[in-house]
């Protein structure tokens, strides 16, 4: 007879608990935001809404069984595995994100640190690190061996993903350079960076992960054909991942640029002063829609979400300027 504690053993309870109660808290979180904002009158875009929540649900159940089974006893199903959980998983809940979103989390003193490991350069660094330091055969094997230190690669490959696309296209302040090439570059890099990793399990003709050898001959697989299409699906992933974000980035470019020149025109017409940069950085941020706010009400006094009163001082009506753009707004 089975005991309930070797049957709760079988279920590898402390590997896939964790992201179960994360993704759980992920969601909880989300939604107890999107309520604040919504009365607020600044509701959360239904389909960020689903974004987010797709994410989050997908990273706890390709997690669970019998995927996280699978994924332990052949190496293209534990592939697919990573792939979903630190490029689909986590590009979808950082879809879901808005400066007004994060805004809290951004100040609280323990994560303010985001800002800076959300920046392109630093971003990209780190997701490089970590997927080529997991994927080093002793820490993989380890992995596979020990539930914790899987439920912990697992967890790295979320966050430093997440990381790696709020870097693309997180609400966060970027660097000018970025707003253009810069990210079609990152895009690129991410590409080509991934693509070497893929190609050492394809045309390698050593098996890397010998752990998957028993279990490979059991199934009947090629240990060495199972870990060249884990490779193949890494170098598919990639390619499809990459037109899709390129395709993204033009039609984000092109929508920001229009946002641009709608609000530059605006200011123009309201006899108010706005540089161009401060405009570039409303419509990159998702925020020109607020700072439109502000440009039609400067006339009622509307405040600034930082507490400067944007009434124009006396004499604004005979044609003095003024310039609104001290700061990036928070939405």
């Amino acid at each position: 007879m089975i005991s309930v504690a070797a049957a709760f053993d079988g279920l590898h309870l402390g590997e896939f608990l964790p992201p179960v109660l994360v993704s759980l808290a992920y969601i909880l979180l989300f939604a107890k935001r999107a309520r604040t904002l919504s009365r607020e009158g600044r509701p959360v875009a239904s389909w960020r809404v689903v974004s987010f929540v797709s994410g989050a649900l997908m990273l706890a159940i390709v997690q669970l069984p019998p995927f996280d089974s699978l994924g332990d006893q052949v190496l293209i199903a534990h592939m697919l595995q990573h792939i979903i959980i630190g490029d689909i998983a986590s590009l979808l809940v950082v879809f879901g994100l808005t400066g007004p979103v994060l805004q809290p989390l951004l100040h609280i003193r323990a994560t303010r640190p985001l800002r800076t490991l959300a920046s392109p350069v630093i971003a990209l660094l780190l997701w490089t690190v970590d997927i080529y330091i997991w994927h080093l055969p002793l820490l993989y094997q380890l992995a596979i061996r020990h539930d914790l230190v899987h439920a912990l690669e697992h967890a790295a490959f979320f966050w430093f993903g997440a990381l790696l696309w709020l870097g693309l296209i997180g609400p966060l302040p970027k660097p000018r350079w970025f707003a253009s090439w810069g990210a079609l570059v990152y895009v690129v890099g991410v590409r080509l960076i991934g693509g070497i990793l893929g190609n050492v399990l394809i045309w390698t003709q050593t098996v890397v992960y010998p752990v998957y050898k028993p279990s490979d001959a059991a199934r009947g697989l090629n240990p060495l054909s199972d870990q060249n299409l884990a490779g193949a699906a890494m170098m598919i992933e990639q390619m499809f991942l990459t037109i899709l974000l390129l395709g993204w980035l033009f039609y984000r470019f092109a929508l920001q640029d229009e946002q641009r020149q709608s609000l530059l025109d605006l200011a123009t017409r309201r006899g108010i002063e706005l540089s161009d940069e401060r405009a570039a950085r409303a419509a990159s941020a998702g925020a020109s829609e607020r700072l439109r706010e502000r440009l039609l009400g400067v006339g009622a006094g509307i405040p600034d979400p930082a507490g400067e009163n944007l009434e124009p001082p006396a004499g604004a009506a005979d044609g003095e300027t003024r310039d609104t753009g001290a700061e990036t707004p928070t939405s």
